[in-house]
């Protein structure tokens, strides 16, 4: 369902939710917003909710940080201090680095929605119809996205290649040294496919001027305003129930 709405329907709506998440400093609205989005992608997306987990791994050590500094060093600003006083963890430290901490996993779990309900090539394609991105930026942005899964495919076959040669079996995950020497293969690989994709822009002549017709473009359809209004809803309910608790 969220799937075929339009991203940049999403990818507004998913800012408000995360400037919501930056300015509101309350360990109940993140916990709230963290719990809201997770029902959303496993409830209506089908996600699975260990991949969520795997996704909420780096969030959760950046919050990590956050959470030591003001547990071992007490150096919050008079702000947070204040604010974290009223909630309802003990010491005002422990308190702004829980929400610190919680704060780093909801705005984690609001990109996660995104990405995750999100095709890439449809948000390119609607940026450069709807928000008037260059048609080169468009087009780099989609040999980016064609270069990573080929850099991936590439390191592979070289390993596998390496392996043969060798004798030896190929491991699951590379080791440093052998991750070290895939480094100028992959560069070159890389290199020799930037050449590529530049002399492909020029003959598209996207240096040139005038309209140009993109296909596939995502329309805004009626679903679009019901999701942002609901969204909208749903994060003013949220700020009252936590005003008021």
């Amino acid at each position: 369902m969220v799937r075929t709405l339009n991203p940049l329907s999403k990818v507004a709506v998913c800012a408000v939710w995360l400037v919501a998440a930056i300015l509101i400093f309350d360990a109940r609205f993140q916990i709230g917003a963290i719990l809201i989005v997770c029902i959303v992608l496993v409830a209506l997306e089908r996600t699975s909710p260990l991949l969520l987990l795997g996704l909420m791994v780096p969030f959760s050590l950046f919050g990590l940080g956050f959470l030591t500094t003001a547990l071992l060093f007490r150096e919050d600003s008079a702000f947070a201090l204040h604010v974290a006083g009223e909630s309802v963890f003990g010491s005002p430290a422990a308190s702004a680095g829980v929400t610190l901490f919680l704060r780093a996993v909801a705005c984690g779990m609001i990109s996660a929605f995104f990405a995750l309900t999100t095709d890439p090539g449809a948000f390119v394609r609607g940026l450069m119809a709807h928000a008037r991105l260059p048609p080169r930026f468009g087009y780099a942005l989609f040999a980016a996205l064609q270069l990573v899964p080929d850099l991936a495919a590439e390191a592979q076959q070289m390993r596998l290649a390496r392996a043969m040669q060798s004798g030896r079996v190929l491991r699951r995950l590379p080791g440093p040294v052998e991750a070290g020497s895939l480094v100028i293969p992959l560069l070159a690989f890389a290199i020799r496919r930037a050449g590529r994709t530049a002399i492909a822009m020029e003959a598209r002549g996207l240096d040139a001027h005038g309209p140009r017709t993109i296909m596939a473009v995502p329309p805004f359809e009626w679903r679009d305003a019901g999701f942002a209004a609901v969204a909208m809803i749903v994060l003013g309910g949220l700020i009252v129930l936590c005003a008021n608790m």
